[in-house]
Parts: C-alpha cells; structure tokens; sequence
C-alpha cells in the first residue's frame, strides 16, 4: 500500500522535453494517498521545448519530498551549471526516500553529486557522458540502484514511472494505472533503439544532433569540476 499524503515533485526547467515530464507525471500523479507538485526554480509559468507549463511552485517554497523526479531536454547540460538550480535538487534528494530521473535528467542527478558509483540510465545518444559522473552507465529502460531510479530517453519515462508505481504500491495498484492509461505500445517501426534503428535513420539522427555535442560535454566537465570543488 502507498504511503498517506506520499509526496511527488517534478522539478521542470526551460527547455525541458515534455514527454519526459508529462508520461511520468500521468502515471505518477494517480498514486493513492498522495500528492504531487509541479516545481521550478523561480515558479510560475515554464516553457518546455514548445510547450508552457504554468503554476509551477518555487522550488524554494518545498521543504521535503519523497520521491523527487528530474525530467532531461535538450537544456539539461546548461541547467546543470546553474547553481541555485542544483543546490534545490541536492537539499531535496538528500532527504528524499527516491531520487529520479528520466532521460538526460540523471545528468543533473549527477551535477547534483547522486551519480557516484551508481548504475544509471540516460538517453542512449548521450549515455557515454554518465561516467564523467562517476556512474556506470546502463542501457536498460529502467535502472534501480538503491533509491536511485533511471529511466532512459524520453518514452522510457512511461515504463519508468510504472516501474516506481509498483515499487510504492504494488503490482496492482501499478497496472490498473497502465490499463487506465491504456499502455499497450505497438510502435510502428523498430527504430527506438540505435541498436535496431536502420544504418541511414541511425546516420539522420547522429547528424543532426552532432552541431550540440560539443558544447554538452563542456557544459558537464565544467559540472563536474565545480562537483570536485565544491
């Protein structure tokens, strides 16, 4: 059974990708006897790679958290070098019985010093900068490692949070929450994983995508060397 007035918090940031956020929370926020807040650093309105998400609570304003979950985006690099930003995500992990994330937010899981040691996931395109963390990067959907839990990129948000579900209250409770969502995925094409994704579609993405690769890994060892320092 979950516990009475258990407490979610989804720290959102601009330039976060939606799904991230928005798959987990579905899912998440249905938990019997609990409670889930939207939060950022300064509140109010936050805008997600084209999408704005209003209402949300100043992360200052949150004392404690039982499970805080961290979305990634194409911004997850650049938030991680904000330092009010991750001193929110440290004071709360600490004293969280789960700390999350999905995608690229296990970055800033590791910005915030949680990663050391710990097998993580992290989208797949961007997976190799896991270890500059210290973390041992893994390619499964859902990674736990004690009350670390990882999701990969994006869609993997979905089995990630049912993943905790079940964790916090049970298969049952878990998969009435899946049949209500009707969580029965039937992709089109076997392309999600660059395991399978044809050799051109592979190339496509890589492409496209290798403009900002750069400027990533500096944004991290510069994360990583202010993790050292502090």
């Amino acid at each position: 059974m979950s516990q009475a007035n258990f407490r979610t918090v989804f720290v959102i940031y601009p330039g976060m990708t939606p799904l991230d956020f928005v798959g987990p929370y579905e899912c998440i926020s249905r938990l019997p006897n609990s409670e889930t807040q939207v939060a950022s650093l300064q509140g109010g309105t936050v805008s997600g790679d084209g999408l704005a998400f209003a209402n949300t609570v100043p992360l200052a304003g949150i004392d404690r958290c039982d499970l805080i979950c961290v979305p990634g985006g194409l911004t997850a690099t650049q938030i991680s070098l904000d330092a009010a930003f991750i001193g929110h995500i440290r004071r709360l992990g600490h004293s969280a019985q789960y700390v999350t994330s999905v995608c690229t937010g296990s970055l800033i899981l590791g910005a915030a010093g949680f990663l050391q040691g710990k097998h993580a996931a992290c989208h797949w395109a961007l997976r190799e900068l896991l270890p500059l963390y210290g973390a041992i990067p893994d390619a499964a959907r859902v990674v736990r490692d004690g009350r670390l839990i990882t999701g990969g990129g994006v869609t993997a948000g979905i089995d990630f949070a049912l993943t905790v579900l079940a964790e916090i209250a049970g298969d049952t409770v878990a998969q009435s929450i899946q049949l209500r969502l009707e969580y029965a995925p039937e992709p089109p094409f076997n392309a999600g994983r660059p395991e399978t994704a044809p050799a051109d579609v592979l190339a496509l993405y890589t492409e496209s995508m290798a403009h900002i690769a750069p400027q990533r890994q500096d944004e991290v060892r510069e994360a990583t060397r202010r993790l050292r320092v502090g």
